[in-house]
């Protein structure tokens, strides 16, 4: 790529959740890249919170979602008597350490204009409060 042809996009996408879980997001994301000329490039995925996160993850069976959920619970307990941060609910510090196990920002390269994930890859929010959110995703894209 030469410097000169290079350009930057950027997007925010609000996520609403309905709880603790994983939202796949890939559809929204490739519908904004479509409307940018960008051929070749590289795509910023970031999420703006502390108690959510960002992950890559099979999106063709439902039970991966399902077992990661789970084991995410019984990693991470939600127990007031561990922590001293209660002050949000029994859920928020709990969320806190999910999200600093999991990243909050995923770098996506774009190849003929499309995201360059494998066949089964899908792009999710990861929710760990248990109440419903609206999140914001910010989307940043340089490339030719």
């Amino acid at each position: 790529m030469s410097s000169s042809g290079l350009q930057q996009f950027s997007e925010r996408l609000s996520i609403s959740t309905r709880g603790k879980g994983l939202y796949e997001i890939t559809d929204q994301i490739a519908r904004w890249l479509s409307g940018c000329p960008v051929r070749a490039g590289l795509l910023t995925v970031f999420i703006q919170h502390t108690s959510a996160s960002l992950t890559i993850q099979e999106n063709a069976d439902p039970d991966v979602v399902h077992d990661l959920n789970a084991f995410f619970n019984r990693l991470v307990e939600e127990d007031n008597r561990l922590y001293r941060h209660t002050v949000e609910g029994p859920d928020d510090m709990p969320a806190h350490i999910r999200a600093t196990l999991t990243p909050t920002q995923l770098s996506i390269p774009v190849d003929k204009g499309r995201l360059a994930l494998g066949t089964w890859q899908g792009v999710y929010v990861f929710e760990h409060r248990a109440f419903p959110h609206r999140r914001s995703v910010l989307l940043h894209l340089i490339g030719e």
